[in-house]
């Protein structure tokens, strides 16, 4: 048999994954998990599995809260923008802010990145998100899969998942089952679109010819900054939990709604009890300018824009009324922008919100 004979010997690079890239990007990540480190980690990464010591003492009956999500089509204009180093926080943002709602301390996070083929650059950057919005939740990023999967996402494409788990006492789970009227109800500003209703924001950009790049007034926020529509359209979903949990021990809350999909007309219903309804008034807070330029561009319903965006409401706390300037002081003092944008009646069937201008 002749040298040209010989079949060519294939190695996994070949096929496209490179080994060596993945153990490069873990090395790079190290360092930034380890800066959301809690006590109760008991390993580092590169492990098949993590280890954390439940904090057992601090509860009479502790119970586990879990969430997971990822960050749906907003990964698209991170991709095409070339900015990857917040669409993490957007990540873990979208697992807390779940959690927090039952009134849940997030422990720790694990993430899934997935990609065509691995970018170091790009993926220590989505990593440092990660790590970012970690810290921001007081969470530790104690583990994680990277994927590299050629022929399943094109160039430089990749996707990403989420999960956390938190502690709750038992007898302090909020629930809502108690909302009942005359109840306040407080929004906490948002930040943009969060990471809801890009699907459609999209198409809007499309249907619209605007581009990424056009100079973007953000004036009703009172920043005085001039951003392009790219990067107002990536700003981070912002992370409540801290706030929140430095309101509940100040006073009792009844029930949080996280507004994601569905906006506010379809989860508040998810957190009362039948019999009753969510009066909002839709001149209540500063909507951002963001949502505005959306509706006008789209031609979009009011009702489409309640139930697909969050319209600059991305946390709703239900308070008794004797309750709601302490729980509003508090948030306020943890940084929070509150509005007061509604309270609770009677109704009779289904939960359901009734916005009003």
């Amino acid at each position: 048999m002749t040298t040209s004979d010989k079949k060519q010997s294939l190695t996994y690079k070949d096929a496209g994954v490179d080994i060596d890239a993945g153990e490069n990007l873990v090395a790079a990540i190290k360092p930034l998990a380890k800066s959301t480190m809690r006590p109760e980690v008991l390993t580092g990464l590169g492990g098949f599995g993590a280890l954390f010591q439940v904090p057992v003492d601090k509860y009479r009956e502790p119970v586990l809260v879990s969430g997971t999500d990822g960050v749906g089509t907003k990964l698209k204009l991170a991709i095409e923008l070339g900015k990857h180093d917040s669409i993490g926080i957007d990540l873990v943002a979208m697992c807390v802010n779940d959690i927090i709602v039952q009134g849940a301390e997030p422990l720790f996070f694990l993430d899934y990145f997935a990609t065509g083929k691995l970018n170091i650059k790009h993926g220590t950057a989505v990593i440092s998100g990660i790590a970012e919005g970690c810290r921001q939740a007081g969470c530790a990023l104690i583990g994680g899969e990277t994927a590299e999967m050629p022929g399943m996402y094109a160039g430089g494409d990749y996707d990403l998942a989420g999960f956390s788990v938190g502690i709750a006492e038992k007898s302090a789970i909020i629930t809502g089952e108690n909302v009942a009227k005359n109840d306040v109800i407080l929004g906490l500003a948002s930040t943009g679109l969060h990471s809801n209703g890009y699907s459609l924001a999209r198409k809007i950009i499309e249907v619209s010819g605007a581009g990424l790049s056009d100079e973007f007034n953000e004036a009703p926020v009172n920043t005085g900054q001039q951003t392009s529509l790219g990067e107002t359209l990536l700003r981070p979903t912002r992370i409540y939990v801290k706030s929140i949990l430095a309101a509940l021990a100040i006073a009792p809350v009844k029930a949080i709604a996280h507004i994601t999909g569905g906006g506010l007309t379809d989860n508040i219903p998810r957190v009362m009890p039948e019999n009753t309804c969510a009066k909002i008034d839709r001149n209540s807070w500063s909507r951002l300018a963001i949502f505005d330029w959306l509706q006008n561009k789209g031609n979009i319903d009011e009702h489409e824009m309640l139930r697909t965006f969050n319209c600059g409401i991305g946390m709703v706390v239900i308070v008794d009324a004797g309750n709601a300037d302490k729980i509003q002081a508090s948030l306020t003092q943890s940084g929070e922008t509150v509005f007061r944008i509604g309270h609770v009646t009677h109704h009779k069937g289904p939960a359901i919100v009734d916005a009003t201008t």
